[in-house]
């Protein structure tokens, strides 16, 4: 069983869009593309360096598939083992790539996830793909959230708990704060929602 991690980038109201450049998602009007840069320092760069060296696969949406591939197969440097995992991309719109190791899911994304998790091999990273995110959230496919919340709100943009987001508890798995204030916060699956009346 192979388990399914998002990653992603938030702002302190729950913002997840274009957070690496001016013009990554414009989408909307958005106009504070690039929100992450003045808070990575240092230690963001490490802890980032840590998620990326376990030579998970990776899913992807169509969008966020043809940022990477237009820029990591000659960077690979900075991941190691990117050009060799498998990168399974969610698209209706691709059917192939030069990136080497590309696969592309047809069809019923739901079902064809649900299949490889069952599969054995490495984890599925999802990184970005902000449309396929809430898809895996609405049907409950995410085992973890990877979550880097960054000190800034910016009011508008497409968010990671959007509608249709279904209810589910998490267990928080490790934390850190970087010398700039962003959290570093992991966490898992941890079952349904429970609820009851604060000091009984």
């Amino acid at each position: 069983m192979r388990k399914l991690v998002v990653l992603s980038f938030i702002s302190l109201d729950g913002v997840m869009q274009a957070p690496g450049g001016p013009d990554e998602d414009t989408s909307g009007g958005f106009k504070y593309g690039g929100w992450t840069f003045p808070f990575f320092d240092k230690l963001a760069g490490n802890l980032m360096g840590e998620q990326m060296s376990g030579h998970a696969d990776l899913l992807l949406g169509r969008k966020t598939f043809e940022i990477f591939a237009g820029y990591w197969p000659e960077h690979a440097a900075a991941w190691p083992g990117i050009n060799e995992v498998t990168k399974y991309v969610a698209s209706n719109t691709l059917d192939s790539s030069e990136w080497s190791n590309t696969v592309f899911l047809k069809g019923d994304v739901v079902e064809e996830v649900r299949m490889l998790k069952q599969q054995d091999g490495a984890d599925l990273q999802v990184h970005g793909s902000g449309a396929l995110v809430q898809t895996l959230l609405e049907n409950n496919l995410v085992d973890e959230l990877w979550i880097k919340t960054f000190p800034v709100t910016l009011g508008v943009g497409k968010k990671l708990f959007a509608e249709g987001t279904r209810p589910a508890a998490f267990k928080l798995l490790s934390s850190e704060v970087t010398p700039s204030g962003v959290i570093f916060a992991n966490y898992r699956r941890a079952g349904e929602v429970k609820t009851g009346t604060l000091g009984s």
